[in-house]
């Protein structure tokens, strides 16, 4: 059963060296003091019914960063009475999971518990997470993971399923005001003009701990200014505005980039401009989003609207000559017009039906009548013989004639829609195909 009741606060816990960080200043030591995660912490909620339960688990905490996973995993400990080790994905090794096991070990011969607390556990290679996987089973210590990208990719699968995985939230606008309130009675010399507050928890981006250290460096360039009220213009020229949260490698880059093509495809221009822009405020690269601009308008538009995929390519060629910021409006300009233009995958589904088709069919012979014939040789075995010409033929169509080898029957991998542009070209090959008809039957 837990020690102590760590939702209720802790009149006994020492005051924090007024001289350490904010961030450590203010680090909750109940589960009451946590602000935010009320759909794990709160009454009925699986985080909270497992300290109630007083059965101790082990986990992996996956959210972004700053939103409290060291800290829950140091409560658990605390409310287990258990030693906690604390492991660096980043800068450890074999040698500290060694170390790790062997005062695990020590601890039980004295009858307490340990829980081994691995921090960014995706960075550890498989064989170094397949290195906890025996003693989490005999029950030598509980495994708590903290992971900022989706442990079903990066966790390894045998100990993502000896683990209970629990998903950690960027705290919300009203969160990080909350604890705003707490960081001022830290810092009583620094006044927020109205309006500041909103302002550093948009910068913030859901991360406590970026919150807690703008407030610190604002107070400290507050003091050496003697500024006895910090306005918006202050905060502007007293911080170098650092870009929102956003990790080109991770998740949240994946996630966007899928909420950009979703809302193109959906065509809602509002909603593709939104993700865009905050893929550019999140520092994604702007020739990889033309590139995938270009791809949305073959993927999605293709001969709908021919247009799009020049003008995606228009645009990503005019970011190359301009930078940033100006040749940024020209990717907004392709972007808004792909959510707006008709849509059609007909390209698409063209495309990877004939690569299938032909990834499950022998290289079957060029038919003869198809073949160039430039030597005299070719000429003589009949290479070309019979072909017919298609600009001598009515409405320059060779009606009848067949293209495909002689054994691969006929094939229909393009099925234009009704929209845009292809609507006329469907109009067109129905046309095509009754002449087609029409040459059998005579």
């Amino acid at each position: 059963m837990p020690t102590q009741d760590l939702f209720q606060p802790d009149i006994s816990a020492a005051a924090p060296d007024s001289n350490a960080p904010l961030a450590e200043r203010l680090r909750p030591h109940t589960l009451a003091d946590v602000v935010g995660q009320t759909h794990l912490l709160g009454p009925g909620k699986p985080l909270r019914l497992a300290f109630d339960a007083g059965k101790l688990h082990s986990m992996i905490l996956w959210g972004p960063p700053g939103v409290g996973k060291t800290t829950l995993a140091r409560l658990t400990a605390q409310a287990f009475g258990a030693d906690f080790i604390a492991i660096s994905a980043v800068l450890s090794g074999v040698k500290d999971i060694r170390e790790a096991v062997e005062r695990a070990r020590a601890n039980r011969a004295r009858g307490c518990a340990t829980i081994v607390f691995v921090d960014e556990v995706h960075r550890f290679n498989k064989a170094q997470q397949d290195a906890f996987l025996p003693h989490v089973e005999a029950g030598l210590f509980t495994f708590i993971g903290a992971t900022t990208e989706n442990p079903s990719f990066e966790v390894v699968g045998a100990l993502l399923s000896r683990a209970q995985v629990y998903v950690l939230k960027s705290l919300s606008a009203e969160e990080l005001g909350q604890l705003m309130a707490r960081a001022l009675t830290e810092l009583p010399g620094l006044k927020l003009a109205q309006g500041v507050g909103p302002l550093l928890a948009a910068w913030a981006d859901g991360d406590a701990r970026k919150l807690l250290n703008l407030l610190e460096q604002l107070d400290t360039a507050a003091c050496t200014a003697q500024v006895a009220e910090v306005d918006a213009a202050f905060v502007e020229n007293a911080l170098a505005q650092s870009l929102r949260r956003f990790d080109k490698g991770g998740e949240a880059f994946y996630d966007q980039i899928s909420a950009l093509h979703k809302s193109v495809r959906g065509s809602d221009p509002d909603a593709s401009l939104y993700w865009l822009v905050r893929m550019l405020d999140g520092g994604a690269d702007p020739r990889y989003l033309g590139r995938r601009l270009i791809r949305m308008a073959s993927e999605d538009i293709g001969l709908a609207d021919p247009r799009a995929l020049g003008l995606a390519l228009d645009a990503a060629a005019t970011y190359e000559r301009l930078g940033s910021p100006e040749g940024e409006l020209a990717l907004a300009e392709a972007c808004l017009y792909l959510a707006c233009a008709p849509k059609s995958n007909a390209v698409y589904v063209a495309y990877n039906t004939a690569r299938a088709f032909v990834q499950a069919h022998p290289s079957n012979e060029v038919p003869i009548h198809l073949r160039n014939a430039p030597t005299r040789l070719m000429k003589e075995l009949g290479y070309g013989r019979a072909y017919r010409y298609a600009h001598d033929e009515p409405e320059a169509y060779a009606a009848g004639e067949r293209y495909f080898p002689e054994d691969v029957p006929e094939q229909r991998f393009y099925q234009p829609t009704p929209r845009g542009l292809e609507g006329r070209i469907a109009e067109k090959l129905a046309h095509l195909r009754t002449l087609d008809e029409d040459a059998g039957e005579t």
